[in-house]
């Protein structure tokens, strides 16, 4: 009886298999594990961010790289900056998505370095600001065929010379409330991009 059953269930197994295997190629979409993002009106702060993101092969985690170019985009404060600003997150997606690599929410520790002089309003001609942050973000990744957004929240620690706006091109010091504090960080933003 053992015998009969263990029989038939190989034989549907393998029947299964044959059948799932003949399906046709254009049901299963493509699975990008790359993508190349711009940040959402970064330009209007003063900047040009763009970022590369790569999925590894375990489909839950994927590294990101992000170059900004302090000074390419409208000087909000009138300081005229110049500089650069790196920085590069580690993200744990929350959910394996089997379709997608890329897609969903995620918790993501990064690391921010901003490096830029600027006008000072005091008239102590250019003033370095250089700063880095240590920060844990969530947010969330949506993809579409090729199309992708990506929206996040986050806070952290920061050490170094702050500029005297608070605002550091890839985050901001806190100055809310009437208090300042120069060592707390937070982060928001939105990347729009295509995977390829």
């Amino acid at each position: 009886m053992i015998r009969k059953f263990s029989f038939i269930a190989l034989v549907l197994l393998m029947t299964s298999n044959m059948l799932l295997a003949k399906q046709p190629v254009s049901n299963i979409e493509k699975d990008y594990r790359n993508s190349f993002k711009i940040t959402f009106l970064s330009w209007i702060s003063g900047s040009t961010k763009l970022s590369y993101e790569r999925a590894f092969p375990n489909w839950c985690q994927s590294g990101e790289f992000c170059a900004s170019l302090i000074g390419a985009g409208r000087d909000k404060y009138q300081n005229n900056p110049k500089g650069y600003t790196m920085r590069y997150g580690h993200k744990f997606f929350l959910k394996e998505n089997q379709k997608q690599s890329l897609m969903g929410f995620y918790l993501r520790p990064e690391v921010v370095y901003s490096h830029y002089y600027y006008n000072s309003s005091r008239g102590d001609g250019r003033t370095l600001a250089n700063n880095t942050a240590i920060l844990g973000t969530v947010g969330y990744q949506y993809v579409y065929k090729r199309f992708l957004a990506d929206f996040w929240v986050g806070g952290g620690y920061a050490i170094g010379t702050p500029a005297e706006t608070y605002y550091h091109h890839g985050f901001e010091l806190w100055h809310y409330f009437n208090t300042e504090n120069t060592n707390i960080a937070l982060s928001f933003s939105i990347r729009l991009g295509i995977c390829f």
